[in-house]
């Protein structure tokens, strides 16, 4: 059973992002730490349902690239993709990272059961960047959500196309956190005065939650190659007030529910599904 999306929430619920007034964050607008927790979650679910996956690991045909940066061959464009599955290429220097050890360097919150499942799994090692297979992104919106939406879009509009730009045959796959708190507490409105004096930013809820699943939904998607749009695409709706407090997965409307083609399980069969790509 995929449980990525409540790894992300259990993860977010430890403040680990540190800033230099010294708070500790749940989210950090300016930190990358939710992209990497929710992309290794991906991984890991993929590796759970994949036989065909789980065997190109174990043989070390397969290997892992963080900030893997993409080039598009038609419009010269180049973008930075979270993380990437790709053809094992040649390494020049020893391994360091592997989906394993980055559970400690991303202070990812595994329970037992998860913990020694990944222990039994094939080793998935990071290695240099060989023909790619499998391009993640990872975007939030958590508040002012209307008008985050234009360079949310944009961005997750010209990842697929970068990412087709440069391999046709990759497999792009999108996901989208959404905030469903009817307050929250910003990183960039919250600094030196945080403890004394927090400024709390206000959501009209559910408005906020609909019109950026919508504006979401509108990302093109595709059912073969030689077509623009993403692979596979989810979206996945939190309850974070950012104080550090719990977060929590919405699962309830106005957030994709079960068999919808924006849930993030069935991003995951998606993904599962593809075994040319892999």
């Amino acid at each position: 059973m995929a449980s990525g999306a409540e790894i992300l929430v259990r993860s977010l619920s430890k403040p680990v992002v540190i800033d230099k007034h010294k708070n500790a964050w749940n989210y950090h607008s300016r930190s990358d730490h939710h992209s990497k927790v929710a992309c290794w979650g991906i991984v890991f679910d993929l590796l759970r349902t994949s036989t065909l996956f789980r065997s190109h690991v174990a043989s070390g045909k397969v290997s892992f690239g963080i900030n893997h940066e993409m080039r598009d061959f038609r419009n010269d464009r180049k973008k930075d993709l979270d993380l990437v599955v790709s053809v094992s290429a040649t390494a020049t220097k020893p391994v360091t990272r592997t989906l394993k050890n980055l559970v400690d360097r991303y202070s990812i919150e595994l329970t037992a059961a998860e913990r020694a499942e990944l222990h039994v799994l094939p080793e998935l090692k990071e290695a240099p960047v060989g023909n790619v297979l499998i391009a993640l992104e990872a975007k939030a919106c958590m508040t002012a959500h209307q008008r985050a939406l234009p360079r949310l879009y944009d961005e997750l509009n010209s990842s697929h196309q970068t990412i087709h730009g440069a391999h046709d045959l990759a497999i792009a796959a999108g996901f989208v956190m959404i905030n469903a708190a009817e307050r929250f507490l910003s990183s960039d409105l919250n600094k030196k005065h945080r403890a004394t004096d927090p400024e709390w930013s206000t959501h009209d809820q559910p408005k906020s939650v609909n019109i950026a699943i919508d504006k979401v939904k509108q990302l093109p998607r595709r059912s073969k190659t030689g077509m623009d749009g993403y692979d596979a695409l989810s979206i996945v709706v939190i309850d974070c007030i950012n104080d550090g407090s719990p977060v929590s997965l919405v699962t309830r409307p106005p957030a994709p529910q079960p068999l919808d083609v924006f849930h993030y399980a069935s991003m995951i069969d998606r993904l599962s599904v593809s075994p040319e790509t892999y």
